[in-house]
């Protein structure tokens, strides 16, 4: 039976407990069990697709087309395994399915409730991702902080479930922050204190505590909560801050958190492997390059808006040991006349994907710079259509080429919106999204980055190329270097006479892993160092 790992928050929002969860999981794994991680967030919507990245950050999207909190990125890149739609439920999900089931009869005329209809989905859910992945550890995350009011009825299904399975089956991690008062020139245990307090009130006293803080606590600190918060000291574990996000996982290993894990669960396991890991942090600590690359969007006021491009350009930088300098610029700071004082001095440029008409002239500007200036430029979903817009406009001489996205009436309408998605009411869910197949054309770039001659990318989009225009792009050295074999669709294209200029209509950054970058990062980089001022 699988063994099930509930990480909750407490203090503040925000500490990591998805990369906590993330490092744990590559620990276990590393022993040669089998992990699969779930993801619960509280809110009511759906899914995040229809939510802002400047609020939520990116919204990563699975294999099958699930669009998920940025959480799983993180679960994903440290563990390196692919997730389902069963690692993202939300309170709307849940609530979503019982209400329809109470309108069906479902319930035999039974007054619903929180306890026991929600809180029986919810496990509902937890068993079948069980039983789906046929992993030997679950682990399940908690959005939010212990206390909110929308995560009680989670924290209830855990009380519940623990109280079906015991402690040999169940285990709670807690994750709190030690905040230091610079008055006093002290860190403080209380907030872990009353967090751990909290947890209790509601029915649920954790088996291990994270120890979130600015630097190193002492033992003294470590033995404090430990007797206070009734949790043995060696399962109290110290999660400072630090430069590389990828040291956490061997951090953790030094003070055998996934040991203690295993102990309690009564697991026997070959011991923790992370000589490969340990080499890429290595790696990663001694690069002696580096290249500098603008990305250019809109939504720079939270970075976590393209925090799987930014690792992804970061992946590509370990694998030619350099460090990539990565900046965010404004597409709307971005014109044909200030291009080039604001991207002068960097290697290679990144056009992200978005949505929305605001910055949309600053990033055809961008394309433009790196077209006619020879810097690497990559294209992500929407900066492939910007780079084939600007074409357009400035190449072809079609002034009036457009996306339809933004209006209705475009006399070129270069980028459209696909038949089947123009009766489409409901936004949520309903882009392309998922896996698709890429046939590559044999002697193009990609081709060569790839090496095959079919891939699949994960897509997350409404718009595509219009394909009454390709003949006119190939007259001018578009390269549609690849198609999507069943419905003719452009999947990636490149210029001919350019040291390195791709778009794809995908989103690879959802596929790249730190000790494997994605081929398309590869070939930025590659080009970006090869070209760098």
């Amino acid at each position: 039976m699988a063994k099930y790992i509930f990480v909750t928050g407490g203090v503040v929002s925000g500490l990591g407990k998805g990369i906590s969860a993330a490092c744990l999981g590559h620990l276990l794994k590393s022993r040669g069990l089998k992990v699969f991680v779930q993801k619960f967030d509280p809110y009511i919507n759906v899914d995040p697709g229809t939510m802002s990245p400047i609020q939520h950050g990116e919204v990563f999207v699975t294999a099958d087309g699930t669009e998920t909190d940025l959480d799983l990125g993180h679960y994903e890149r440290f563990i390196d395994l692919e997730l389902s739609h069963a690692s993202s439920i939300t309170t709307g999900k849940v609530y979503d399915y019982v209400i329809k089931r109470e309108r069906r009869g479902d319930y035999l005329g039974a007054t619903v409730q929180v306890v026991p209809h929600i809180t029986n989905e919810i496990q509902r859910r937890i068993f079948k991702a069980a039983e789906e992945s046929q992993a030997d550890i679950i682990i399940s995350e908690i959005g939010g902080t212990v206390g909110d009011i929308e995560s009680l009825p989670y924290i209830e299904s855990l009380r519940q479930l623990r109280h079906k399975l015991g402690p040999s089956q169940v285990c709670f991690v807690h994750v709190t922050l030690v905040p230091y008062l610079e008055t006093s020139n002290e860190y403080k245990t209380k907030p872990t204190q009353h967090s751990v307090k909290e947890l209790g009130s509601l029915g649920i006293s954790p088996d291990f505590i994270i120890l979130r803080s600015r630097e190193d606590l002492s033992e003294d600190i470590k033995s404090k909560v430990s007797l206070f918060c009734d949790v043995p000291e060696n399962h109290v574990v110290l999660a400072p801050d630090v430069k590389n996000i990828y040291e956490m996982p061997l951090i953790f290993k030094k003070q055998k958190f996934d040991e203690e894990v295993c102990k309690q669960f009564g697991i026997t396991s070959n011991p923790s492997d992370t000589t490969q890991w340990e080499d890429l942090v290595y790696k990663i600590e001694h690069l002696s390059k580096s290249v500098r690359i603008a990305l250019v969007g809109k939504y720079t006021a939270n970075t976590d808006a393209y925090l799987s491009v930014i690792e992804s350009l970061r992946h590509a930088g370990y694998a030619y040991d350099a460090k990539v300098d990565i900046s965010l610029i404004s597409a709307e700071d971005v014109t044909d006349t200030t291009a080039h004082e604001i991207l002068k001095d960097f290697d290679g440029i990144v056009v992200p994907g978005g949505f929305g008409r605001r910055g949309i002239p600053g990033k055809i500007s961008t394309a433009k710079y790196a077209r006619e200036h020879k810097v690497p430029y990559l294209g992500l979903c929407l900066g492939m259509q910007i780079a084939l817009i600007e074409i357009a406009q400035n190449v072809l001489n079609l002034k009036a080429a457009d996306s339809t996205e933004w209006g209705e009436g475009v006399q070129n309408p270069v980028i459209d919106l696909m038949s089947e998605q123009k009766t489409i009411v409901n936004k949520g869910g309903t882009m392309r999204l998922g896996n698709y197949d890429c046939a590559l054309l044999k002697g193009s770039k990609a081709y060569g980055l790839y090496g095959e001659e079919v891939v699949k990318e994960r897509h997350r989009h409404r718009y595509e190329f219009n394909n009454s225009y390709k003949e006119a792009y190939e007259s001018v050295g578009v390269v549609f270097s690849g198609v999507n074999p069943l419905l003719n669709l452009v999947e990636m294209m490149e210029l001919k006479d350019h040291p390195f200029f791709l778009g794809t209509q995908a989103h690879p950054e959802f596929k790249s892993r730190p000790n494997r970058a994605h081929p398309l990062f590869l070939g930025l980089i590659k080009a970006s160092l090869k070209e760098k001022k």
